[in-house]
């Protein structure tokens, strides 16, 4: 099966776990997304259980920006044994909104050997999107005990509280807790 007939399949399986009442939600909250199914994640892990994760698959679901879905469930497809420093910071900076950076932490990132490094790299950068994605990654890595937070990490996380969006602020909280 191509890539192509396997996007087409997944978005059926996608329209089959719609949602409307979600899906209206979500465009009122301002969801960047053109397509949106308003699949659970539940029900998204679930189409990627019965998948095969691949590289191409998963890199075509991503690049799909327009699709709520195909972005959500692409993390959940990429072989961490495939994944490089490089995409992972391609991925983050392609991230649209925070839901799409809150399961591509989760599924993917904080899993990365790589993923306090990658951590560093994305604070140096000043998009908003972009840190979110950061802060994001190391709460997860904090979480499972992963993370290597030093006293200068800990400065930039005390420093953005400061000015943190009303999204950001519980995340930055978060990490100074379990400090």
């Amino acid at each position: 099966m191509t890539i192509q007939e396997q996007l087409q399949s997944i978005k059926k399986q996608f329209y089959a776990y719609r949602n409307g009442i979600v899906a209206d939600a979500l465009r009122r909250g301002g969801d960047p997304h053109h397509y949106i199914m308003g699949c659970q994640l539940t029900d998204i892990a679930s189409i990627a259980a019965g998948l095969e994760p691949t590289e191409q698959l998963a890199q075509a679901l991503w690049n799909d920006t327009q699709h709520r879905e195909c972005r959500l469930l692409a993390p959940m497809l990429y072989p961490l044994d495939s994944l490089t420093a490089s995409t992972a910071i391609a991925w983050a900076e392609g991230v649209q909104c925070n839901e799409e950076a809150d399961v591509l932490c989760h599924k993917l990132l904080r899993r990365a050997p790589f993923a306090n490094q990658l951590v560093g790299e994305l604070l140096k950068q000043n998009a908003p999107q972009v840190r979110y994605t950061a802060f994001r990654l190391l709460l997860n890595m904090q979480v499972i005990g992963r993370a290597v937070i030093t006293p200068q990490l800990k400065l930039i996380v005390e420093n953005e509280q400061a000015d943190a969006s009303r999204s950001l602020k519980p995340v930055l909280d978060s990490i100074l807790e379990d400090l």
